[in-house]
């Protein structure tokens, strides 16, 4: 495969310049039909998680491509599927540059984006353009809320982003775990996140009967959760008997990348480093799910033992961010191999 070669070129460039030209170089080869040098095809190796049928278990995380700009080219890599967002109702231009931070020695990522994309109805318009929904390919759409709407006013993002969204996705994730927008996983806290997701259910419900279909819901928790707090959330997306959780977002910690060039940055932590503490709070909701809500596990998966080991701690699905930007898109394949091989009889 050609993307290490290509990596040294993007690694050389400032890490959001790199993000956009290498955007537009998986556009372009998508639409020149030779998608095949940059990744192998993946076998079919179907699993159904929250009702939806997935061609394989390997997803693109939320994050990549905000604005849902480049979906096609995405899903022509082999995702089994792709989450587009983080959207919020109104376009924002997200926190100052630079915000986005590599740190090649630990395979590692430092962001503090704060949400920017171009607003809920842009990207529906992007949606409605590409083919992948139209050919069946499962689709999520990751909401969030406005910087400036105060935290006791979140939910009305939220719902207002749900409402919007419901009918073009496949599923929805709600990211109140990034730790880029202030006091955003102030949500995960008992009484705000039972409000909450009470009133998703709610709008849910609401919206299935106005457009005859039920469209899963999945929250997105962060890794920096005490044992006390996994635990009041697995009750919670039980009693809401929400459709999936999505772990996890980036981390604030540093453990692993202690007096590296960016690891002083401040925003969340992905890529190599998170892989442990992710597995461990994925780990730790199965136990407290005991099977009731799916579980997708995303951080740190960098290879294909990486993916497998969040089966095995009892994902149902994965997906990856930061793996792809360090692997390329091999790295779809080698994943959804590994899973195979993982639950072949």
């Amino acid at each position: 495969m050609i993307y290490p070669l290509l990596r040294k070129f993007f690694f050389a460039l400032d890490a959001e310049t790199a993000h956009g030209i290498g955007m537009a170089g998986v556009d372009f080869v998508n639409a020149a039909g030779v998608s095949c040098l940059l990744a192998r095809s993946v076998p079919p190796q179907p699993v159904q998680v929250m009702g939806l049928d997935f061609p394989n278990a390997v997803g693109l995380a939320a994050g990549l491509d905000k604005n849902g700009e480049h979906i096609d080219a995405l899903a022509a890599l082999g995702f089994g599927f792709i989450e587009v967002g983080t959207v919020t109702p109104r376009p924002q231009p997200g926190n100052p540059r630079p915000r986005l931070f590599r740190i090649p020695e630990r395979q590692a990522i430092v962001n503090r984006m704060g949400f920017n994309n171009d607003g809920v109805e842009r990207l529906l318009a992007n949606v409605a353009a590409a083919k992948f929904v139209r050919w069946g390919g499962v689709l999520g759409i990751n909401i969030g809320k406005n910087f400036d709407t105060p935290i006791n006013e979140a939910a009305s993002d939220y719902l207002f982003c749900l409402e919007r969204v419901y009918a073009a996705a496949s599923y929805v994730a709600v990211n109140i775990s990034s730790p880029n927008t202030k006091n955003l996983r102030d949500l995960q806290q008992d009484d705000a996140l039972d409000a909450l997701l009470g009133g998703l259910k709610d709008a849910q419900a609401r919206l299935a009967d106005q457009h005859g279909k039920y469209v899963p819901l999945a929250l997105k928790i962060a890794p920096d959760l005490e044992d006390r707090q996994i635990q009041a959330i697995a009750d919670l997306l039980r009693q809401h008997r929400m459709d999936g959780v999505i772990a996890t977002n980036t981390t604030l910690s540093r453990a692993g990348v202690e007096g590296l060039r960016g690891a002083e940055q401040a925003g969340g932590l992905s890529g190599a480093p998170l892989l442990a503490l992710s597995t461990a709070v994925v780990g730790k909701l199965a136990t407290a799910l005991a099977g009731e809500v799916p579980i997708i596990g995303v951080g740190g998966v960098m290879n294909g033992a990486d993916a497998a080991a969040k089966i095995v701690a009892g994902a149902s699905l994965v997906q990856f961010y930061s793996g792809f930007i360090y692997r390329g898109p091999e790295l779809v394949a080698e994943a959804a191999a590994a899973i195979a091989a993982l639950r072949a009889p």
